[in-house]
């Protein structure tokens, strides 16, 4: 029984004609996992969520999702896309978005008040529900972006560099929640150019210049490579010599 919950099949992208963001990729994805996506930026993690999300045309290959091709439909309810950019509306509250987005996401309006307030108790914005989101810090920002993505709580999540620029309190808290997420089934797909967020991560792709070099475990990796941390794995796969 195959267990994954993602499939790349021999998928390669070109962009503009001439620029290979992806080359040849081949790999399974485990479900009710931390998956890492971790490379330097402009290695094509990116480019591969965008493919996973089925925002990308491929130019050979393909990708399915429990066994639908990629951006199938169907596939909507079942998984969320936080994006690099914050997708939020400065001029609503933080309520108002999520209440907009819920709308979207077709959440039974009886049910959406009690929704609402868990994803907001979830990410730790149960205080500035009524706030503007144009007034918000930059982290908060990201985490109603985060709130958003948690809509419906999906059994896959993509989030693409889901911790840039939060400070390290704020990250701590937000690994501690995709770890409580993948805990009860959820699979993360979670892409960083940050090495030492790869050791918190159930299953890695380390991914440069559009290959994916290795795929496994933090721990399989360093074995493998006979290195102590992903970073040093990451360096000898890529031949720098330490």
């Amino acid at each position: 029984m195959n267990d994954s919950v993602v499939q790349v099949k021999n998928v390669s992208v070109v962009l503009g004609g001439y620029y290979h963001a992806l080359k040849h990729v081949n790999v399974d994805l485990p479900a009710g996992k931390v998956v890492g996506f971790i490379g330097p930026s402009g290695a094509g993690k990116t480019t591969l969520i965008r493919s996973i999300v089925g925002r990308q045309r491929l130019s050979s290959g393909s990708i399915t999702i429990n066994g639908m091709p990629a951006g199938s439909a169907k596939l909507r309810s079942q998984m969320s896309y936080m994006t690099q950019e914050v997708s939020v509306y400065n001029d609503l509250t933080v309520q108002e978005n999520l209440r907009y987005f819920a709308t979207m996401f077709g959440i039974a309006r009886k049910e959406m008040g009690k929704a609402i307030s868990d994803i907001l108790r979830t990410v730790d914005m149960s205080d500035h529900a009524s706030q503007l989101v144009g007034k918000l810090s930059g982290g908060q920002k990201q985490r109603v972006s985060l709130a958003i993505a948690l809509i419906g709580y999906p059994k896959l999540m993509v989030l693409d560099e889901p911790t840039v620029g939060l400070d390290p309190v704020l990250r701590e808290q937000l690994w501690q929640l995709f770890r409580e997420l993948a805990a009860k089934g959820t699979t993360l797909i979670i892409s960083s150019h940050v090495m030492d967020e790869a050791e918190r991560c159930d299953d890695l792709l380390l991914i440069r210049n559009g290959e994916l070099l290795a795929h496994g475990s933090p721990k399989a990796l360093c074995e493998q490579t006979g290195t102590r941390s992903v970073e040093q794995s990451f360096l000898k796969l890529v031949g720098v010599k330490q």
